[in-house]
């Protein structure tokens, strides 16, 4: 058959259906160098919230680095240079070597990885709650359970929730002993988040472990940050779980991986946790790269939290200095921590933005009302963010955020 020649119309058209086609977009990239995308605007066509973060070269919170393409390429290099093959549904060296390697840090027989921490801790109370036939979690009022995860320990497994102790103070064994009804199970935070990352003493710990177990309650780890009161404890993480039957960690917090988390305990324990991951939609086919994005990263973080929490002492000393200020604890027993200043959210939030652009720190994400009217509260974390960043320097473009506008 003789070639067809095509009209100028039919060239067009099919130019057109070609051209997101791999056929001609091959050839059409490798000849033209690729332009930057453009940076995100607001409605006012200013950079967003979003892409004035990512342009500072200092931030007194945790983020990601903006750089998503190059994390993901980072976690395909060590993939490689570990010389590990992938999973399936969680079979496979890189995940079960992890599970293991988690387990006996935290002094445990063994462990599961989890999609989610939501998913992890739910797993566990149901567990305990369908052992004790209660269906009573005790809670301190600011936890996960309460305020983050939709009622989920209510809708999803009916379980009933006893908070247990005042909002401001983490549980104390006190709490547990006078609890206005018997418990299946008792989920403590360490640390209390919404308490700037107070923790309870170690002898407060230890006599809460004690009384748990005298009265035959399960005692839960809500882990979410463990890893950032090993300096506070000053002992190893397997002393600090100790007398648990039961932790969460997560891994995207402070370790800053691509997500995931993980849930130890005993061997029959973990055991049937894998059925209840199942029965959750949490075995997902292949958990590699979120176990590799962990696992390549936390023995470096882990290595520089004590530097971390001695920097947010300095910081919070610093800021504390201010009689205009407030922090929360002080001291700073972790590197979290949450100031409490007076001003409007919405002017402060305009201040923080043109520190960002002015001075390229970026001093906090947010700023919510408290019960005091006038005063708001921002939560900080010094990590990686601020490697760039003195400790005078830092607690100085916070301050700025008090200046006239």
């Amino acid at each position: 058959m003789a070639p067809r020649d095509f009209n100028r119309g039919e060239f067009l058209a099919l130019a057109g259906l070609l051209a997101g086609s791999s056929l001609l977009r091959g050839t059409a990239e490798a000849a033209a160098p690729k332009a930057a995308p453009p940076p995100k605007k607001d409605a006012a066509g200013g950079p967003t919230r979003e892409q004035l973060r990512r342009d500072c070269r200092a931030a007194l919170v945790l983020g990601s680095s903006g750089n998503e393409g190059a994390e993901l390429s980072r976690v395909g290099e060590w993939v490689q240079r570990q010389g590990l093959g992938t999973d399936v549904y969680g079979n496979g060296e890189l995940v079960q070597s992890f599970e293991k390697r988690i387990a006996g840090l935290l002094g445990f027989e063994d462990g599961c990885f989890m999609p989610t921490g939501t998913m992890g801790q739910l797993i566990a109370l149901r567990m305990y709650a369908d052992a004790g036939g209660r269906r009573t979690v005790g809670l301190h009022p600011s936890s996960h359970h309460v305020l983050h995860e939709n009622d989920s320990y209510s809708v999803l497994h009916g379980l009933r929730a006893v908070q247990l102790s005042p909002w401001a103070r983490p549980v104390l064994a006190s709490d547990v002993r006078e609890a206005r009804e018997p418990l299946d199970v008792v989920s403590v935070e360490l640390p209390v988040r919404w308490l700037g990352g107070q923790l309870q003493t170690w002898e407060q710990l230890e006599e809460l472990k004690r009384t748990c177990r005298e009265q035959g309650v399960k005692l839960h780890m809500d882990g979410a940050r463990l890893w950032e009161s090993q300096p506070f404890y000053g002992r190893s993480y397997a002393d600090i779980c100790r007398g648990f039957d039961s932790v969460y960690v997560s891994f995207y917090k402070m370790v800053g991986a691509m997500g995931g988390a993980m849930l130890v305990g005993g061997r029959d324990f973990i055991r049937t946790a894998r059925l209840w991951r199942h029965r959750h939609g949490g075995n997902i086919f292949q958990m590699w790269p979120y176990v590799a994005s962990a696992a390549m990263r936390l023995d470096e973080v882990l290595a520089r939290i004590p530097g971390y929490v001695q920097r947010a002492k300095a910081i919070t000393e610093a800021l504390a200095a201010d009689s205009r200020l407030t922090v929360l604890p002080r001291p700073v027993q972790t590197n979290l921590f949450r100031v409490f200043l007076r001003g409007d959210p919405a002017a402060l939030a305009a201040q923080r933005d043109r520190i960002a652009r002015e001075h390229g720190v970026w001093v906090a994400n947010g700023f919510s009302p408290t019960r005091v009217p006038g005063i708001v509260e921002t939560e900080l974390q010094v990590g990686e963010g601020l490697t760039s960043l003195g400790d005078a320097d830092a607690a100085r473009a916070f301050l700025r955020l008090l200046e006239q506008a």
